[in-house]
């Protein structure tokens, strides 16, 4: 077959990506990781300038943090997410604080609302992992009504987070042709993303701390718990998981300014608010 006759590329299979990014992000226990990160959804709430009575969808929940903060301030709060197990989670938090909040399964690429629904539309290190970066961006504007804010909090590619992916994907490469979750953090991307609907796109450097007794017992534990590190230990078998776990303890002990006390660790994120036209 001459190169003429060959069919043309037509780029990944983001159904089949997103169905195993479903599977990779229901694995372990993500709450357990989630719900260290609060303090960056009560963050971006203040940043946001979240007002009793406004009308908050959170996308890509996890277990609710931006949820929770936005619901600690009277909003009118939907949680979404696509995992169950995450919703519920964030359903306990909220019994548990009194806050009413409504949950429901949905997902980021195809949001089941109305247009102009929302207020304000925010999600925390969860729509930069969409398969199909340009339909969740698309979903999240269709229901945010015109003036109206959308507020993330994405890791980027020199923080910390951004080198574990690094790390892990020497090990175990991504999807060919899928574009990075970090580029969630790119001004020009999001300027791609958003740009053509938006009157304002800020992005503001941010750093969260991860504080552990040692890198080692980090590795550890996300091996367990935090969803794409475990499968990565899952796919390099127990040949490579001695080379994985060193590979990122190292990163980890680089990274910590903890000395000998402790894992502390600064990991930068990009806080973004975008002003819907």
């Amino acid at each position: 077959m001459n190169a003429l006759n060959q069919p043309a590329f037509s780029g990944p299979d983001l159904a089949a990506v997103k169905q195993r990014q479903q599977g990779v992000w229901s694995t372990g226990d993500y709450p357990a990781v989630g719900t260290t990160l609060q303090i960056v959804g009560e963050t971006l709430a203040e940043t946001l300038d979240l007002a009793p009575g406004e009308r908050v969808l959170d996308v890509a929940a996890g277990n609710g943090n931006a949820t929770l903060a936005a619901a600690r301030r009277f909003c009118d709060v939907v949680s979404t997410d696509y995992v169950d197990a995450w919703l519920r989670a964030g359903m306990e938090r909220a019994k548990a604080e009194g806050l009413p909040v409504a949950f429901r399964e949905a997902d980021a690429e195809d949001l089941p609302f109305e247009d102009a629904s929302f207020d304000v539309v925010t999600s925390t290190f969860g729509v930069m992992f969409t398969a199909d970066q340009d339909a969740a961006a698309k979903s999240m504007l269709r229901v945010c009504r015109s003036g109206g804010r959308i507020g993330m909090a994405n890791w980027t590619p020199a923080g910390f987070i951004g080198q574990v992916f690094k790390t892990i994907g020497r090990h175990v490469p991504p999807p060919a042709g899928v574009r990075s979750p970090l580029e969630w953090s790119s001004e020009e991307r999001l300027q791609e993303l958003f740009g053509s609907d938006a009157t304002n796109v800020s992005v503001t450097p941010k750093t969260f701390v991860f504080r552990y007794r040692s890198a080692r017992a980090w590795v550890e534990s996300w091996r367990e718990i935090y969803g794409p590190m475990n499968k990565a230990f899952q796919a390099v078998g127990e040949t490579g998981a001695a080379e994985l776990e060193d590979d990122l303890v190292k990163l980890a002990e680089a990274a910590s300014i903890g000395g000998e006390r402790a894992m502390i660790v600064p990991a930068e994120y990009a806080e973004i608010v975008i002003r819907k036209r």
